[in-house]
């Protein structure tokens, strides 16, 4: 998907192309992005095969509502207690990728510590480096601030609605990348997802809104549309799940940018979620976020999550199968 989206130095989650209808991909249901021109290689980097210590950052002002919604998936990512198609059942897709020495990316993820940067340490707009000081700050402020851990942390900042960030929603979603001596004082893997529920919707929530250039969505098979409604109620949050599983996916895999990903160019890599951009389910692609489960109440999901929750996650590719994958897929 590299032709649709806008590399700029640090890998990223784009802006997917909305194009195709539904029409076009009755016929491959089998072989959601398969190709044998996907040239995806290990680079000998290493990936988070080590036991993950999760430190969430929230910027700004969040409703607990939806921190619940994204505590609930950042739980489900390691329980074996939600029924199948699950999200640990998808993360056994990330699982597959493997360092040098055979070690596979862990299934071991705990939430280890939450940082509340309700002051808007930064400014209400951020520059892309903007977002490792607002690491700094965490793991410095006293009394309450997050360990530095350089043994197997991980820092998600996530940026309320009312903070605009660098190419957020013109280009990107989210990114990840490693943080730099200099501002935080260690090197260490995070990933940045903003809240998109007021400022780009049908950008970064899809398939759960539909962007505004792109006209009306493909038809469903039912004569409807492929507009989904959100299984926990929180289109903006529940959007910011499927991109913070893919960003997981990608540091995980690709913590310091020469580890498993695509093309010639380090600084603007196509990574194993960026490879399924906008599937979702069998048949998926081009518009069409393929064949997803539908609650009672007609929201549209593809993987269980703790306390009955449920989730719609992107696919990501499959090393062995080579093709995208999920759990949820009817072949």
């Amino acid at each position: 998907m590299k032709q649709f989206c806008c590399y700029l130095l640090l890998c990223s989650f784009c802006i997917p192309a909305l194009a195709l209808p539904w029409s076009q991909f009755n016929q491959a249901k089998n072989y959601e992005g398969s190709s044998d021109l996907v040239d995806l290689q290990y680079h000998m980097g290493p990936v988070l095969s080590a036991p993950i210590n999760l430190y969430i950052i929230w910027y700004g002002h969040w409703k607990p509502t939806q921190q619940a919604i994204i505590r609930d998936f950042l739980y489900s990512l390691s329980s074996s207690s939600a029924s199948y198609p699950s999200v640990a059942d998808w993360w056994r897709t990330v699982r597959l990728y493997t360092d040098q020495t055979g070690s596979n990316i862990t299934g071991n993820i705990v939430l280890s510590g939450e940082f509340y940067d309700s002051a808007y340490s930064n400014g209400g707009y951020l520059s892309r480096l903007a977002i490792q000081s607002i690491i700094r700050t965490a793991v410095t402020s006293s009394p309450r601030a997050l360990p530095l851990n350089t043994h197997n942390g991980l820092y998600l900042v996530l940026t309320s609605s009312d903070v605009r960030v660098q190419d957020f929603c013109r280009a990107v979603c989210g990114f990840h990348y490693f943080t730099f001596p200099t501002i935080v004082g260690a090197t260490v893997p995070y990933a940045w997802i903003g809240y998109s529920g007021t400022q780009c919707p049908g950008m970064c929530a899809y398939p759960f809104a539909w962007p505004n250039y792109s006209g009306k969505p493909p038809p469903s098979t039912n004569g409807g549309n492929n507009i989904l409604r959100a299984p926990n109620g929180d289109v903006g949050a529940e959007g910011m799940v499927s991109v913070i599983a893919h960003e997981l996916a990608e540091v995980s895999s690709n913590p310091l940018v020469n580890a498993w990903y695509a093309g010639d160019d380090p600084t603007a890599p196509t990574e194993i979620a960026d490879l399924c951009m906008g599937v979702y389910g069998t048949g998926g692609g081009g518009g069409y976020p393929g064949k997803v489960n539908r609650d009672s109440w007609g929201n549209g999901y593809n993987v269980n999550g703790v306390k009955g929750r449920k989730f719609l996650v992107q696919w990501i590719w499959n090393p062995v199968k080579r093709r995208c994958s999920g759990p949820n897929a009817i072949d």
